[in-house]
């Protein structure tokens, strides 16, 4: 029996024997019981070792920083990350989550911290304004480094009107922060060097903070640089995109191209339960002064050439069983599993797969208002090579006891080739969040 947020059904897992022709993902217990759902917190560094973020949604407990080190095969804890920002004995709603990879510069890793303790309000999840009795309000999230060599970490910044950082990416090159808040979407621009912190005000009406059918807004989960400028592009739910310039630090439209393709479905922006018009994640491709991106619902691969405000679609790059229904995946928001591999030509992209049974499809739920699962599907591993157009998709993964990985929204390429994830993980009758090891699907 497996059990996803708004459908619980029973599905056969494969024999011992079918699994011989799948690709396996080792799991790992980092000794985080609570760990909750986890999105993007997960990189790998120069120094050959992995660093995530498992995530809390609980009241009294603070999501925690680990690092895994393939020499040894084991896991670290390095910090809760609400002592990191200095909070723990300020009885208010902890950092439970980051929400972004983290970003190498000059020895450091840099990242930033969320809420990740809800108040449902009207059926939605939000940032809570009713604390429990006890607790203080959500004090805003934080920018913060961490030092490979000395181990050290520092708290650079607090986030603006007590919201967390659901968005972010830095220009590596300048030492520049640029990340997106939550839930009414304000602009922020940090200047590492001179440690000052630039609010630029909301980006799209009021955000996920807004009222459903009014001014509700999916907020971009994925910030682009232009390595080449500086200049900073996002999208909106409405499918527009916007350039930041740091220099004069103005937000602007592009007046000259949109993602409001029909390859992409259509939208009510003002909805909660898709990203709308959004790209889902994006990466700048230096070989062709390029980004490459996916729209999160409908899979499609797209190109972004920002100079020439060009953008095309290249291919659908969901699975083979997706592209053969027709369908969209089963994740509502779609998925945040897709980066560019250490050869610098090779896309890779954890999606969803639907399952078969007796020759019919396992259908979720129609519809969801937030970002889960809308029902059951496979994980599968996409490759794409960007220079010979070769597309692959490697199947479905499964655990060593024939589990399959769910609510997966991160990636890692390991120096060895191996590809790291976070995922739900059931042993015991207990289910968290917690690293999982995906085979070199090369090797």
């Amino acid at each position: 029996m497996s059990n996803i947020d708004g459908a619980e059904q029973i599905i056969d897992l494969p024999s011992s024997t079918e699994l011989q022709g799948y690709l396996k993902a080792k799991t790992y217990n980092s000794g985080f019981p609570q760990a909750h759902d986890t999105y993007n917190a997960l990189s790998a560094a120069s120094d050959g070792r992995i660093y995530y973020v498992l995530s809390s949604d609980q009241i009294a407990v603070g999501g925690k920083m680990y690092v895994y080190d393939p020499a040894t095969d084991t896991t670290e804890l390095l910090a809760d990350l609400t002592e990191i920002c200095g909070e723990e004995k300020l009885n208010c709603i902890p950092q439970g989550k980051s929400h972004t990879r983290f970003y190498e510069c000059n020895g450091k890793l840099y990242f930033s911290t969320h809420v990740g303790f809800y108040e449902l309000i009207d059926g939605m999840d939000r940032l809570p304004v009713n604390p429990p009795a006890g607790y203080g309000l959500y004090p805003g999230g934080h920018i913060l480094s961490y030092d490979l060599k000395t181990k050290k970490f520092e708290d650079l910044a607090l986030l603006p009107h007590g919201e967390g950082m659901v968005s972010m990416t830095m220009d590596c090159e300048r030492a520049h922060i640029y990340g997106i808040t939550w839930p009414k979407g304000n602009f922020v621009h940090y200047d590492v060097h001179k440690n000052t912190l630039h609010d630029m005000g909301q980006i799209s009406a009021n955000g996920e903070g807004g009222t459903p059918g009014s001014d509700f807004r999916s907020l971009c989960r994925s910030l682009l640089v232009d390595p080449n400028t500086g200049i900073v592009y996002f999208s909106t739910s409405e499918g527009d995109i916007f350039s930041y310039h740091p220099n004069q630090q103005e937000i602007v439209k592009l007046e000259d191209v949109n993602l409001r393709l029909d390859y992409f479905g259509k939208y009510d922006p003002t909805r909660p339960g898709s990203m709308g018009y959004n790209w889902r994640k994006i990466f700048w491709y230096k070989p062709e002064n390029a980004a490459y991106g996916v729209h999160g619902n409908s899979g499609y691969l797209f190109r972004f050439q920002p100079g020439s405000s060009s953008l095309e679609i290249v291919r659908r790059i969901t699975s083979e069983l997706s592209m053969k229904s027709g369908l969209f995946d089963q994740f509502s928001y779609g998925y945040l599993g897709f980066q560019l591999g250490h050869d610098n030509e090779t896309i890779y992209y954890l999606t969803g797969g639907p399952i078969y049974v007796n020759g019919k499809r396992v259908a979720g739920v129609e519809s969801i208002a937030k970002g889960a699962a809308r029902g059951l599907e496979n994980l599968h591993l996409i490759t794409y090579n960007i220079p010979e157009k070769r597309y692959k998709d490697h199947g479905p993964i499964f655990y060593l006891n024939g589990d399959r990985p769910t609510y997966v929204n991160s990636i890692a390429i390991g120096l060895d080739g191996a590809v790291y994830s976070l995922a739900r993980i059931t042993e015991n009758e207990h289910t968290r969040t917690d690293l999982i090891k995906i085979e070199n699907p090369f090797s």
